[in-house]
């Protein structure tokens, strides 16, 4: 179990600390060595969850320079929610005590240009289990079409990607009671963020609870 005295607020302090350093170039690499190795090996008590999605480029570790035992870390493409991914969540809050989720998103998702690609009049069939991800995203994509009166294929990707972030945030309080009760106590509080690329900034959108 985690030490109660790292508070949301204290572990999304230490995150955004990490994260400018992999900005700024100046990374620590902490936790990393051989005797890091050696002493988790028997247990971890990661600080946080990160649910983020499967994208190359977002190694949640080195963008916000941690390291080994940290971060207990899911994700898939899109990150979006799924039976594995709430069991996964609800591990790391209920047994590892873990008092922050990071749900992460970023731009250039191709997950989010699937989706927007896919409510085109035109758009190819994709495949049964690339077509189960992107359909939890598409309610952002005609979310940002009625938002902006634009058609589909003229949103901005962004802002799908951002209000797909939420979506995900939502769902995740509606479909798994262990995680909600937990905000509802106080004992966990949710981030999500959006991350930029090109930058390599973790930006919050939305904080669920005491942060």
């Amino acid at each position: 179990m985690n030490d109660s005295s790292l508070t949301p607020a204290k572990i999304w302090g230490e995150m955004v600390r990490g994260n400018e350093r992999f900005i700024n170039g100046t990374p620590r690499h902490p936790r990393q060595d051989v005797e890091r190795r050696h002493q988790i090996a028997a247990g971890q008590a990661p600080r946080a969850a990160l649910f983020g999605c499967s994208d190359s480029r977002l190694a949640a570790e080195i963008i916000f320079d941690k390291g080994l035992g940290d971060l207990f870390v899911v994700r898939n493409a899109g990150q979006v929610i799924s039976d594995s991914v709430l069991g996964s969540l609800e591990y790391a809050v209920g047994v590892l005590g873990v008092p922050l989720i990071v749900v992460l998103g970023h731009d250039e998702c191709g997950a989010v240009a699937a989706a927007i690609e896919s409510v085109g009049p035109d758009a190819p069939p994709l495949p049964v289990h690339i077509r189960g991800i992107i359909e939890k995203i598409t309610p952002a994509v005609h979310a940002a079409e009625h938002q902006g009166g634009d058609t589909a294929e003229a949103v901005d990707p962004h802002e799908v990607g951002r209000l797909h972030l939420r979506d995900t945030v939502r769902e995740l309080l509606e479909t798994s009671e262990l995680i909600s009760e937990a905000v509802a106590e106080g004992r966990l509080a949710i981030v999500g963020a959006n991350y930029r690329l090109a930058e390599g900034r973790a930006v919050a959108d939305l904080v669920i609870g005491n942060v």
